[in-house]
């Protein structure tokens, strides 16, 4: 039997796991284009910047381990942007698949919804198919690709830009 999941606001206990899930998508995949490992120290510090601007940080967790995160924060850091947001969802490397991202992404939308937010956007690395895939499921729509804008392990990245306007 497979445990709930559950999707609850991230604690400072929760730091090592976010940090490793943070580690891993850098190391191993194109969903984060920094190339530089963190520590505890710079999470706690996102965490409390992301806290501070009154934005949400949420874990799921199952059988006491957490599984994935999530955020969102300014798309743009102009008064006129301030009904916009980028969002974030990291899943440990053992969970993806499991329906732990859409968990998350239909909580992020629910609390957007609730802090008045007007519009989510995506902005997914273009050969993510299961990132997209999921982002359309939910309502988001493509609205564009900038061709070669990112490099991570030696090529060039395209990028997806996709949104969901919040009704």
């Amino acid at each position: 039997m497979i445990s709930s999941l559950i999707v609850r606001d991230a604690a400072d206990a929760d730091l090592i796991a976010i940090r490793d899930i943070y580690n891993d998508a850098v190391e191993y995949t194109t969903a984060i284009w920094n190339e530089g490992l963190v520590d505890v120290d710079n999470r706690r510090e996102w965490l409390a910047a992301r806290v501070a601007r009154g934005f949400p940080v949420i874990v799921a967790e199952r059988d006491n381990k957490v599984t994935g995160y999530a955020s969102f924060g300014d798309w743009r850091a102009f008064d006129g942007y301030r009904h916009t947001v980028e969002h974030s969802i990291y899943v440990d490397k053992n969970s993806r698949g499991g329906g732990v991202g859409e968990t998350l992404m239909r909580e992020l939308i629910e609390r957007a919804r609730a802090l008045d937010i007007h519009v989510m956007i995506a902005s997914i690395e273009a050969q993510n198919t299961p990132s997209i895939r999921l982002h359309e499921k939910l309502g988001f729509r493509m609205v564009g690709t900038f061709n070669e804008v990112g490099t991570k392990f030696g090529r060039w990245l395209d990028l997806t830009c996709m949104e969901l306007r919040i009704e």
